[in-house]
């Protein structure tokens, strides 16, 4: 189900952190070094390792085109490097000169993050490399941060166990204890889950700490609203502090690494384990998923970084067949079918739709003439977006009774990728459907609704070599 591919071996001493961009993979370690490599075959770039630091490397993370390394530093400093050449853009100082433990880019790459020991965390303009706002935590030391996919908030994680939630000017919006002997790391999946009774879209959180436990959280935050955070779960498994855990990028499943030298690969939807790797010696302090490839990275004290690669095949067939029906619309409720008019903008039809019964079934089958006769909806504009979204819903069935994965998928056509592209947003779209987009959006993100940053796009060859694979193997 899935299987040790790799074992990078590079750094003189432990390795704190790896992070994936859509064809690097970059790990930082206690030796004071940076080192990047192609995900095509593993091979260390030319002008790696990055040499700056003067102290161990805690953290480092792409921004989401993949075109900038940030790496943050015992001496105090958050250094941002070209990915492309191994130059050094900036060196930003913490003001306090405070040892920084955890950097973190927000979903636009506008912003970053940087939290330090001595509980400050700074938000930094990535254009200017200038401070733009700063705050601090009551007590212990910041190490774990997050942005929420939207970008309007961000999460941080202390040593005295505290989750603090900070919107986008860096006001505290909520703290609470969330681990009682310190948290270790935090993550949000990329994925939304829709809620029916506001239409509102929540998130869900993921954060492990020294207690030996990782927790799942529902996170909401609207202006008019204010801020939610609801504990749903804590999942077991691991017998020893959790240092790391990071969510998939199609949401699917999460991923831990703990002291026990063990790391655990969880289904989100049911909270099964799917796997656990006992592959590294010591403590595993680190572990990161590839955006839209089936590749997992994880690090340990052990000074090495194991490279996994995952069966999709066999992983589909570890959920249960309920679980696995239940995605499908037609086995939809009314109520799903409310959840679902609700996060697709349209809770003003919510009414109408549980007064005629509509469920899954009776959804996909909605015309423009029933939804004029039957439904008696009467805008034109307003028909025709409920047409289109439940188009959307039947594409999506096909794939998932095809068995192409999602992220094979093009968010926009919902078809089979031929030849996909990275855009600057972070994720991979089909070419044509992409550039028709940028012409036509006005350069926002199908994905996030943000201003894109830049109209470049960039071939993603390890994914379309992945669809070719998966094509060779399933079409004859």
């Amino acid at each position: 189900m899935v299987k040790l591919i790799h074992t990078l071996a590079d750094h003189g001493d432990d390795v704190n952190c790896c992070a994936f961009s859509f064809s690097l993979l970059a790990t930082c370690s206690l030796d004071k070094t940076i080192r990047l490599y192609s995900l095509h075959d593993f091979t260390e770039l030319p002008h790696s390792p990055l040499k700056f630091h003067t102290y161990a490397v805690h953290c480092c993370c792409f921004s989401p085109s993949g075109h900038i390394l940030a790496s943050c530093s015992t001496d105090g400093t958050t250094v941002l490097w070209n990915t492309e050449n191994g130059q050094m853009l900036a060196v930003m100082e913490q003001p306090s000169g405070s040892p920084v433990r955890v950097c973190q880019f927000s979903p636009d790459s506008r912003c970053l993050t940087s939290g330090a020991a001595d509980g400050t965390v700074v938000l930094w303009n990535t254009q200017s490399y200038k401070l733009y706002r700063c705050g601090s935590v009551k007590d212990g030391s910041l190490v774990a941060c997050a942005f929420s996919p939207n970008g309007s908030f961000f999460v941080t994680g202390s040593s005295c166990g505290d989750l603090t939630v900070w919107d986008d000017k860096m006001r505290c919006l909520h703290s609470e204890k969330a681990h009682d002997l310190g948290i270790t790391c935090c993550d949000f999946s990329s994925q939304p889950v829709s809620d029916g009774e506001q239409g509102l879209q929540f998130f869900r959180l993921a954060s492990c700490g020294q207690d030996c436990q990782v927790k799942i959280w529902i996170v909401c935050f609207t202006h008019i609203l204010g801020f939610e955070l609801k504990y749903k779960s804590t999942l077991s498994g691991h017998c020893a502090p959790v240092l790391a855990c990071a969510f998939s990028h199609d949401g699917q499943m999460l991923v831990s690494g703990s002291v026990d030298k063990s790391v655990i690969v969880y289904d989100t939807n049911t909270e099964n384990i799917l796997h656990t790797l006992t592959q590294h010696t010591r403590y595993v302090t680190t572990c990161a998923f590839a955006p839209n490839t089936l590749l997992l990275a994880t690090g340990s004290m052990d000074k090495t970084v194991n490279i996994w690669q995952f069966d999709l095949e066999t992983l589909c067939q570890a959920r249960s067949t309920e679980d696995q029906l239940k995605q499908f619309t037609e086995d939809w409720s009314e109520e799903d079918v409310s959840t679902w008019l609700c996060a697709q903008d349209l809770k003003d039809l919510v009414g109408i739709f549980k007064i005629n019964n509509i469920d899954g079934k009776e959804l996909l089958n909605l015309t423009k003439e029933s939804l004029a006769d039957d439904l008696k909806i009467e805008s034109l504009g307003l028909r025709s977006k409920v047409l289109r979204k439940i188009e959307e819903l039947r594409t999506k069935v096909k794939s998932l009774s095809s068995g192409i994965p999602d992220e094979f998928v093009c968010p926009i056509t919902r078809e089979l990728m031929k030849d996909p592209v990275i855009a600057s947003d972070g994720y991979s779209y089909e070419k044509e459907a992409i550039e028709n987009w940028i012409s036509k959006k006005k350069r926002t993100s199908p994905m996030t609704n943000l201003v894109l940053p830049s109209a470049v796009l960039t071939p993603n060859r390890t994914l379309k070599m992945a669809i070719n694979r998966w094509l060779e193997t399933h079409q004859k």
